[in-house]
């Protein structure tokens, strides 16, 4: 069995270890969606993980899904974030930007637009805004004519990814934003090529991929997935059919990595392993449920086939979480108040472990 600490060769980097630090949005971009120096500090100082994935950066103004996120439509974006890459760069890590369309996980309040998503049906729950939290409005479904510039949406923001001095990015089709509310049962209605049966319920996904790999390269590339999460009241009535499917088509790209959140049993989880012949990550656990990854779930998962391992709040409150993990050091706790409140505190305010005499 692979160690967590041994190096991996993802496409063209040399991943020094097998942690990747896992997309968790903080929420703390300036105005017009800019990436600020705090956030250069705050990746800086999580470079030692073998791979970085950034909070999610919606690829158009429309695709914004809450207050305070940052963007890669601009060249004024584009531009902000390479302070960001070149901090990250400096202190020796690698970073990858995660692209993230919100679809229907939105707010007029919030963009100035109705959120589109596949059909108009409205999901469960409400979202942030400006004002706080407003329940989750009725999308305007997309045209078969116009889902190809939300498809594009994606390799526009990639190109732009590159051009900032990011080594790659992540489709976010996770979570219950666009790409899975696409994959979604309940949320996808359509009746044209992009809904109906499981091949066309997974053809904006792959389109975005295929559309992303042209722009930047397929070992630059890599995609998201929550198979059966139901997470934003998406919902996938047969993970296991539909996600398989789905990587076999996205086996054809030969894509850098799949990324699959442990949303599913272990049993659903490893079908899948089998399903992808590619570098596979694996988020052990749920996006935001109370057990958070540690080395046990780590070790665990590389024995079952996972080639990386994601960790999301422990990285939070631990900068230096590789060097914990490696000796076995004490992990600081997190104060969730300040995971979205703005600011540098509980963002840059983390300290190394500190070793007492």
């Amino acid at each position: 069995m692979p160690s967590l600490f041994t190096g991996y060769r993802l496409g063209g980097l040399s991943l020094p270890n097998r942690t990747v630090m896992a997309p968790m949005s903080r929420v703390r971009a300036a105005a017009g969606g800019l990436a600020t120096p705090s956030m250069a500090t705050y990746y800086a100082q999580r470079a030692t993980a073998g791979l970085i994935v950034t909070e999610g950066i919606q690829p158009s103004l429309i695709g914004q899904s809450n207050p305070g996120t940052p963007g890669l439509h601009t060249d004024e974006q584009r531009d902000s974030w390479r302070q960001v890459t070149e901090a990250v760069h400096v202190n020796g890590g690698r970073v990858f930007a995660q692209i993230m369309h919100g679809g229907r996980v939105s707010h007029p309040e919030t963009t100035g637009f109705q959120p589109v998503g596949p059909s108009a049906v409205a999901g469960a729950g409400s979202v942030f805004t400006p004002s706080g939290p407003q329940p989750m409005p009725v999308p305007r479904a997309l045209a078969t004519g116009e889902v190809a510039d939300h498809v594009h949406s994606y390799a526009h923001a990639a190109r732009r990814a590159a051009e900032a001095g990011f080594d790659g990015v992540e489709l976010h089709g996770a979570n219950g934003y666009l790409i899975s509310q696409f994959l979604s049962s309940n949320a996808n209605l359509r009746d044209d090529r992009y809904g109906g049966s499981i091949v066309n319920c997974i053809r904006f996904a792959v389109e975005a991929a295929a559309a992303t790999v042209e722009a930047v390269g397929a070992t630059r590339t890599g995609i998201r997935l929550s198979p059966g999460g139901g997470i934003w009241d998406a919902v996938e009535d047969d993970a296991v059919e539909l996600n398989t499917a789905l990587l076999t088509e996205l086996a054809r790209l030969d894509l850098a990595y799949v990324h699959l959140v442990g949303t599913a049993d272990e049993d659903t989880l490893l079908r899948l392993r089998r399903a992808w012949p590619g570098t596979l990550i694996v988020s052990p656990t749920m996006p935001g449920g109370a057990k958070q990854t540690g080395r046990s779930e780590a070790d665990h998962w590389l024995g079952l086939g996972a080639d990386l391992i994601a960790f999301g709040r422990a990285f939070l409150a631990n900068p230096d979480l590789v060097e914990r993990l490696r000796t076995g050091l004490p992990l600081a706790p997190v104060d969730e108040s300040t995971f979205y409140q703005g600011g540098d505190d509980g963002y840059i305010t983390y300290p190394p472990y500190r070793h007492t005499a």
